[in-house]
């Protein structure tokens, strides 16, 4: 296995495929899933040329199951750990869900000449929660659900989620695709209960504002309407106006998991942003 031990004694998995003089492109997973949810972007890049690098968050997939840093500063400091140890330079950042808030706190924050792009795929920032700064965010409650639905039965919640909102399979006229669903609770059954847990606080409470703000280099934001997870209206346009350099991609009734469901369209966009 590849991996890097942080300063806490926390081993980071990660795959490095591809000719290590491209241009490499970093993959940030969402939660509670792994490195394993971007087979379908790290091959179709790999096949372009790139060197490709995804990494399971401390708590999830193949990474340790620690007992703490499950949020935002720590997952940010893990990446700019793994940058450091593979020594990657204009590299291209790419997130989804709770990946884009890590990714828009490690690049707000990364060393000089890092990074080349970012992209915000489905993302949580810049705020999910609803605030008196943020009145079109999802209410506590939601959150509170997930964090009882996962400690009364973690399996079944694992079900539940990848066979509705996550994929819309619960919308109708959309096909579920069980392989899809099973690969999905796969995923979030390898990493720790206690960090998934956690990482509900990290994804749904944690400001991006500012960090959204510093970000001098490109930005892609790509969202679909039909988020039933982090609604679009609350995320991409407002992440878009907040950075100083963006692109807003909007995709009409895409679902959150839609580099899944839509990775034929996906694929072609992203390596568009690369490529510009």
């Amino acid at each position: 296995m590849s991996e890097i031990t942080t300063t806490d004694g926390t081993h980071i998995y990660y795959k490095d495929w591809g000719p290590r003089d491209a241009q490499p492109i970093v993959f940030h997973h969402g939660w509670p899933l792994s490195a394993d949810d971007w087979d379908a972007q790290m091959l179709f890049f790999l096949a372009q040329g790139y060197r490709v690098i995804a990494h399971d968050r401390r708590g999830h997939g193949r990474s340790s199951q620690s007992a703490g840093g499950h949020e935002m500063d720590t997952y940010a400091a893990d990446v700019a750990a793994l940058t450091d140890a593979l020594d990657l330079r204009d590299a291209v950042h790419i997130g989804h869900s709770t990946g884009g808030g890590e990714v828009a706190r490690y690049v707000a924050r990364a060393k000089p000449g890092r990074v080349a792009k970012a992209a915000l795929v489905s993302a949580v920032p810049p705020l999910m929660l609803r605030t008196d700064a943020n009145p079109g965010g999802l209410p506590l409650e939601v959150f509170d659900g997930f964090r009882s639905a996962l400690a009364a039965n973690r399996a079944q919640f694992y079900v539940d989620v990848p066979s509705g909102p996550f994929y819309n399979f619960d919308q109708p006229g959309v096909e579920k695709s069980q392989a899809v669903i099973d690969n999905w609770w796969r995923q979030g059954m390898m990493g720790a209960a206690n960090a998934h847990y956690e990482c509900i606080k990290a994804f749904s409470e944690t400001d991006f504002t500012e960090d959204l703000k510093r970000i001098e280099v490109p930005v892609l934001v790509a969202h679909g309407t039909g988020d039933q997870v982090v609604p679009y209206d609350d995320a991409a346009p407002l992440s878009a106006k907040l950075l100083k350099n963006s692109r807003l991609k909007t995709y009409e009734g895409y679902p959150h998991g839609m580099l899944t469901t839509h990775a034929d369209v996906l694929n072609p966009d992203l390596l568009a942003f690369v490529k510009e």
